[in-house]
């Protein structure tokens, strides 16, 4: 096994009218909030658009810095722009919202007996594996971070984790799902969630058992959608569903009606979609445009996240999506409090809703917090032992981590 348990994933059957349309995303001024950092990168890197680092600059101090010993220093390359800025946003959001909660409501960092406030250096990696891997180099070499925070897609966390290896600083990531991120042997990688392979698995069983008897599967040919698709391969083939058809396809393609032609013509009783939001997007637009209704689509990514339905509308009926979690869960802490109260705190502060992305970084932030609090010294040796050994539940689910992060 690659790392913790995890509860199955949860079937989000979207549906435009249950809470899940598009007006939940009117923004609103966020409250008090530590700032976060932003370095000038070595070109332009920002966005246009306000980003959570200009909106906390605005906000009030953070609890005065004589409470505090020190200062520790987290560094991350999350997609502003490019293809995953949408997940990027989210991925960013939810680190920020334990940031607010870290240094303003809980006091810093407990190590040893001394607070810690926190700061998260952020670059932008735009979507790119190779910049994001550079952009990491630089915040372990040049800014000198203490600890890493994980990127958004596993094609990111498989290039920027190599360079937390090499450098021997810890990451802790929670958007990073493909198997292969995990079977490099590095000693310095940690992920909060379930492993991509798993994805499908739920709804598979559920359709063959109401009488579903074949498939059809696409997929993105990176990291994760390639770890979905093998995983949706073998749960067809053990609930008994033949598979009419695999179709893979390149990062940032912009059509998919040819697959969504071989597919139809296939006559499947389910489709299978591996890939982000935008794909999702694509193969929902691309079905209506030809026809094609097929009993049901499973897609990763796209359907569980707020803003799915308000782009593609009542299209979005009866699509089912796997999530890693949703705020209708029964988990708790003495942090965040339930799944419903950390939703509420992450509506208060962004003026939308949670997605599971948002919801994972914040447990990835969380996670790596208590393991440096029960280490009680900032040593990476000790710290990493600390992860290993953490067994909690949290508002987000358990969390537990074996030998292969």
């Amino acid at each position: 096994m690659r790392h913790r348990y995890m509860w199955s994933l949860i079937l989000v059957l979207v549906l435009v009218a249950a809470a899940c349309g598009s007006d939940t995303t009117e923004e609103t001024d966020a409250p008090d909030s530590p700032a976060t950092t932003q370095p000038a990168a070595t070109e332009d890197t920002t966005s246009d658009e306000t980003t959570p680092t200009e909106t906390t600059e605005a906000m009030d101090e953070p609890m005065d810095e004589p409470m505090f010993a020190g200062t520790i220093r987290l560094g991350a390359a999350v997609s502003d722009t490019g293809k995953y800025a949408r997940e990027g946003q989210d991925t960013r959001q939810g680190y920020d919202l334990w940031l607010d909660w870290v240094n303003n409501e809980y006091g810093g960092i407990d190590v040893g007996g001394e607070r810690y406030q926190v700061e998260i250096v952020y670059y932008d990696d735009e979507g790119d594996p190779d910049t994001a891997a550079s952009l990491v180099e630089k915040l372990v070499t040049e800014d000198e971070v203490d600890y890493l925070l994980g990127p958004y897609s596993s094609g990111l966390t498989m290039s920027t984790s190599a360079i937390a290896e090499k450098y021997n600083v810890i990451m802790v990531e929670g958007n990073g799902a493909s198997e292969s991120i995990f079977e490099r042997g590095f000693k310095n990688i940690f992920a909060v969630l379930t492993p991509a392979g798993n994805y499908t698995q739920s709804a598979l069983k559920a359709l063959a058992d109401q009488g579903a008897t074949s498939v059809v599967i696409a997929y993105e040919d990176t990291a994760f959608p390639t770890s979905v698709a093998a995983g949706a391969e073998k749960w067809a083939i053990e609930y008994g569903l033949e598979i009419l058809a695999i179709e893979s396809y390149p990062k940032d393609v912009a059509d998919v009606s040819n697959i969504i032609t071989t597919f139809k013509n296939a006559d499947p009783d389910v489709f299978v979609g591996g890939g982000h939001f935008n794909d999702a997007l694509l193969f929902v637009r691309a079905a209506k445009e030809q026809g094609w209704t097929p009993d049901a689509m499973v897609i990763t990514v796209g359907p569980s996240n707020p803003d799915f339905a308000a782009e593609v509308g009542t299209d979005a009926n009866f699509i089912l999506g796997p999530t890693q979690w949703e705020r209708t869960m029964g988990y708790s802490d003495e942090y965040f409090g339930t799944a419903e109260e950390y939703a509420q705190r992450y509506e208060t502060l962004w003026g939308e809703p949670p997605s599971y992305q948002a919801a994972e970084s914040t447990a990835t932030a969380l996670s790596l917090h208590l393991a440096i609090e029960a280490a009680g010294v900032l040593d990476t040796d000790a710290v990493r032992q600390a992860l290993y050994d953490l067994d909690i539940v949290t508002f987000y689910g358990p969390i537990n981590f074996d030998d292969t992060g």
